[in-house]
């Protein structure tokens, strides 16, 4: 499906509210994984059947991919593809659809079962597994010639060495990382781009009270969330030990979803914050590749 999109900033009562939690929840990160996966478990019913996620034109034919990763990741036809944090797999059968062999990974039992469904009805040949990305070396062993993960994924992850070593260990040699990520500019700000509320390095968890979500602010929807802001030097850095070398790094001043607060639609597609116009960068891409 289009990729798990990162939380959206809580209000500063709903902040100060979980802060009251964060020595019980996350002195150290070992809630982190269930906490979150109910969060996701609970969104995916309702992301399922919003607007933004157009099941339906899908279903008759339309691609969840935008320009930014498809000209990133060029023609897959043939190509081995895993697909890490793919939600309820709208972009693995995108890609699917291209040519490639697809292989879809998501820690939400229900997105995983929503997933299969669409891949079942739509008579693609898609794989989906049912882990967390740093648990996957015990469900999975086989090499990819290409490993794609995007928008609001890395952010749900506490340690970044350990997600790239995860890469390494299942990109064949020569093997290409795609990589699309909303900037962490983005995740100082509150959620009503009023002030620098967050690092951008990683430091602390992140714990915060939610209402609705993304796809459907009106949603019926309460719960916790844990995430971490992590810093493009960071990322860079870790897949370099990691035996990946960088091919590409780009910066994207507008983003292809309109899940962010006072935005507007400048161009079909393309959304910025009104109020910053083109001042900020809004998303960034990686394409490396594993050495031998």
């Amino acid at each position: 499906s289009t990729p798990a999109l990162g939380t959206l900033k809580a209000s500063e009562s709903q902040r100060l509210f979980c802060l009251f939690y964060k020595k019980n929840l996350m002195n150290s990160n070992n809630n982190y994984n269930e906490t979150n996966k109910k969060l996701w478990n609970d969104r995916t019913k309702v992301h399922f059947e919003s607007n933004f996620y157009d099941v339906e034109g899908f279903l008759k034919g339309n691609s969840s991919l935008n320009q930014i990763e498809l000209e990133l990741l060029g023609d897959v036809s043939g190509k081995s593809l895993l697909h890490l944090q793919c939600h309820f797999g709208l972009d693995t059968l995108s890609l699917n659809r291209l040519g490639a062999n697809m292989t879809g990974v998501d820690f939400s039992e229900k997105a995983i079962e929503i997933a299969q469904e669409i891949s079942s009805k739509t008579n693609l040949k898609s794989s989906f597994i049912c882990s967390s990305v740093y648990d996957l070396p015990n469900y999975l062993n086989q090499k990819f010639d290409i490993i794609y993960t995007s928008y609001g994924t890395i952010g749900w992850l506490p340690d970044i060495d350990k997600w790239s070593s995860i890469i390494s260990k299942f990109l064949k040699p020569n093997g290409r990382f795609v990589f699309v990520e909303f900037h962490p500019a983005i995740w100082m700000f509150d959620d009503k781009f009023e002030e620098i509320t967050y690092k951008y390095n990683n430091s602390d968890a992140i714990v915060e009270l939610e209402n609705g979500t993304y796809a459907n602010r009106d949603a019926n929807l309460e719960h916790k969330s844990i995430t971490w802001n992590h810093g493009i030097g960071e990322v860079v850095s870790s897949l370099l030990k990691n035996d990946i070398t960088l091919i590409s790094l780009k910066e994207y001043d507008y983003s292809p979803y309109d899940c962010f607060h006072g935005t507007e639609e400048f161009k079909k597609g393309c959304f910025r914050i009104k109020k910053f116009g083109n001042k900020i960068p809004m998303v960034y891409s990686i394409v490396g590749e594993k050495r031998r």
